[in-house]
């Protein structure tokens, strides 16, 4: 088969969860005897073509004239769709909740969307109002759908409350990870504590920051290292300067902000951490999560969502109310009192993710999505 995905994301330039599921799925079913092309805008005038490990990567050229980005962006991906069913005849086209809005009705692919949390989803948890016009192309986009593929039940039965999925195939398929990977072989700093992931309210990362204070009262040797891009408010102003202007600088102190790093890197970071903290307030599985629980990492995660699903609580990790920072800081402060407890936990959850998120099951998983849509 040759599958096509549309994204704006791919590890090769820019990070985020999309971008490392499309890599890691992408690579593995090219391994696997097929075709696979990512599609998205980019930020240059021309066109620019990558390839890494068999997955072709197409960043198409800028909008510098008077249309719509939406518009321009999608008459790009149409000629595109065109130029490579072309050359290969394309089986899959899938994006995420809003990806298909765009895409030509007439084409013969199967269109697929894999809810990885849309407009919808999100504007509850940051506590605004659906946009019209993503809001618009998010339905849109489910009408041209044939197939929905949700990464979390939580995901699937919350999307529900907002979209419409008419009675088009749906399955719920969790992320793939690489569980071949080796744990680095590094030194544990058992002063440590690590949080990966956008720096920004819905992660959590205030929340956080106030929970750190009070284990600091306790355990003033011990440090955060924040990896994950900065978030940006439409004045330019970022979320950590927000942070920098409501609290006094006694908060911030042994907070490393590192910003986003490869993801080679982050995984010798998770190794060195004693514990990993991700008090996210809306998740639709928790890429980070899952990640750190394979290399053997304690894991607080949110006790709300997909967290249950995620970690089973006192057995594969911990689960802690991210509204309250006491909670999450109670979570640390046993993490910290029970380090052998907590290494027990982190095992337990290593031999959950082999299993659970294994990329070969996963993969024949959603081949045989796939074919099914195809044969019906």
């Amino acid at each position: 088969m040759h599958i096509v995905f549309l994204s704006g994301e791919y590890p090769l330039w820019t990070s985020g969860g999309v971008g490392t599921f499309i890599q890691t799925f992408g690579r593995s079913l090219v391994q696997n005897g097929h075709a696979v092309s990512v599609v998205g805008p980019g930020k240059e005038k021309q066109e620019l073509q990558m390839e890494d490990k068999g997955v072709q990567i197409y960043r198409l050229p800028k909008n510098d004239g008077p249309l719509p980005n939406f518009m321009f962006n999608g008459l790009q991906i149409n000629k595109k769709l065109k130029q490579l069913h072309k050359k290969q005849p394309i089986a899959i086209i899938e994006g995420a909740e809003g990806g298909l809005a765009l895409v030509s009705k007439s084409h013969s692919a199967k269109k697929v969307i894999r809810l990885h949390g849309g407009h919808h989803f999100f504007a509850e948890a940051e506590k605004r109002k659906i946009n019209w016009r993503k809001g618009w192309l998010e339905k849109k986009s489910f009408r041209k759908a044939d197939g929905f593929i949700a990464i979390s039940e939580y995901v699937k039965d919350h999307t529900a409350k907002y979209l419409s999925y008419g009675n088009k195939l749906i399955d719920t398929i969790s992320l793939p990870l690489d569980t071949n990977k080796q744990v680095p072989k590094v030194m544990v700093q058992e002063n440590h504590i690590l949080f990966a992931g956008t720096v920004c309210e819905k992660k959590g990362i205030r929340q956080l920051m106030e929970a750190f204070k009070l284990v600091r009262e306790k355990y003033p040797n011990k440090v955060l290292d924040v990896y994950g891009r900065e978030w940006f408010y439409p004045d330019g102003s970022t979320y950590h300067q927000m942070l920098t202007e409501k609290y006094d600088a006694s908060y911030f102190e042994n907070v490393n902000f590192y910003g986003s790093i490869p993801r080679d890197t982050l995984d010798v970071k998770y190794a060195e951490a004693a514990f990993c903290v991700f008090p996210s307030h809306m998740e639709t599985q928790g890429l980070v999560s899952i990640e750190a629980m394979l290399l053997g990492k304690p894991v607080i995660f949110s006790k709300y969502g997909p967290g249950p699903e995620t970690v089973e609580h006192q057995k594969t990790g911990l689960l802690c109310d991210v509204y309250d920072p006491k909670d999450i800081a109670d979570k640390m402060i046993w993490c910290i009192e029970h380090p052998q407890e907590a290494k027990m936990l982190g095992e337990a959850a290593s031999k959950l993710v082999k299993v659970k998120y294994d990329a070969d099951t996963i993969l024949k998983r959603n081949v045989n999505f796939y074919q099914s849509l195809i044969e019906n």
